[in-house]
Parts: structure tokens; C-alpha cells; sequence
């Protein structure tokens, strides 16, 4: 697994670095025999260290997590102990709900755009009514089965996954909705 360990305005030292490779590599190791690579994040604010680490994984899926503490060590411990509940939770749901797949999941690409909010209405008055894009990116999106794209939403820790439905190749939505529930827009059932 390749690992890219690096700080936000701080120093990350060796000893750190072994500590992390060793230990996220156990935890990956113990569930997914499959890690491609692991990007670990530590960054500071006010008294509290932050640690953010996202592993890709060869099926496709991606697992993020956030730990914070008052020490860079224990900051990661608390990241990694929640990668450790989500990538068991995600092997159980694999074992109960899901064969595991044998193909790795399909990406195709897509425009991404990020539009800036309006700031004031007064400011608005003056412009188009065609929103201002800020920056423009590909993005990928994923050919999963309905149940895998919300055990994906659910891992990454995003409120909504857009991917393209294995069965019939249509894109799809699901996410978290605000009373706890999840939905899944499938625009081909629509009539």
C-alpha cells in the first residue's frame, strides 16, 4: 500500500511516520486484504492536533475518517479506531447482504464544476442570472449496485453519492436525508 503522510503547517516526523504505516496497515490488513493507498493528514487548530486519513481500496470503494485530540498521537488513534469500525461494519455488510465482487467497479468520467454562492441580493441585481463557476474538474463516477453505492455514501462519510446503476447503466443518486432515512433517485423509474 502507498502511503502519503504529510502535515498542514506541521512537521511530521519518522518516528510518526513508521508508527502510522504500521499501525493503519494492520487495520486496513485486517479487513480489507486489498488496499491501493492511504493519504493520513494531520493538521492543528487552537490546542487540539486533527488527523484525517482516506484509503482507497482496489474494489473502488473509498474509506475516510477524522480524529481529533489534544496529542498528535492520539489524534490518530481516535482516526483510527473510526476506520476500524467502518471498514468492520463494511466487511459485515459484505459477508451478510453482498457477495463480494469479483470485478473491480467501473469508473467513468465527468465534468465537475464548483459554482460561487451569491454573497447579497443587492450584488446579484446587477448580473446575469447565470451562476459564476469557480473552478472546473473531472471527477469519476462509479458503476455500482444501489446497495453498494450506499454502503460507499456511508464510508466515505459523504450526504450524497451520484454513480451509474450496474443493472441498467442509468445514472443514480442516493443519499442521507434529513430524517435519518436514505434516498435514491433513480430517474429512469420516473414516469
Amino acid at each position: 500500500m502507498r502511503y502519503q503522510i504529510s502535515g498542514k503547517q506541521l512537521d511530521v516526523g519518522e518516528a510518526l511516520q513508521t508508527h502510522v504505516k504500521a499501525e493503519l496497515g494492520e487495520t486496513v490488513d485486517k479487513y480489507m486484504q486489498r488496499p491501493t493507498d492511504a493519504t493520513i493528514v494531520f493538521s492543528k487548530t487552537a490546542h487540539q492536533y486533527l488527523c484525517e486519513a482516506t484509503v482507497h481500496l482496489s474494489t473502488g470503494l473509498t474509506a475516510s475518517a477524522k480524529g481529533a485530540a489534544n496529542e498528535i498521537y492520539a489524534a490518530f488513534e481516535a482516526c483510527r479506531e473510526k476506520m476500524d469500525k467502518q471498514l468492520r461494519r463494511h466487511k459485515r455488510r459484505l459477508k451478510d447482504h453482498h457477495k463480494e465482487r469479483v470485478e473491480p467497479v467501473e469508473f467513468g468520467e465527468a465534468g465537475l464544476y464548483v459554482l460561487a454562492a451569491e454573497e447579497d441580493e443587492s450584488a446579484a441585481e446587477g448580473t446575469s442570472l447565470a451562476p459564476v463557476i469557480v473552478a472546473e474538474m473531472e471527477t469519476k463516477v462509479p458503476t455500482l449496485s444501489v446497495g453498494e453505492a450506499v454502503m460507499q455514501m456511508e464510508i466515505a462519510g459523504v450526504p450524497l453519492l451520484v454513480f451509474r446503476n450496474e443493472k441498467h447503466g442509468g445514472v443514480n443518486v442516493v443519499h442521507r436525508r434529513d430524517d435519518g432515512n436514505v434516498g435514491w433517485i433513480d430517474p429512469r423509474n420516473s414516469k
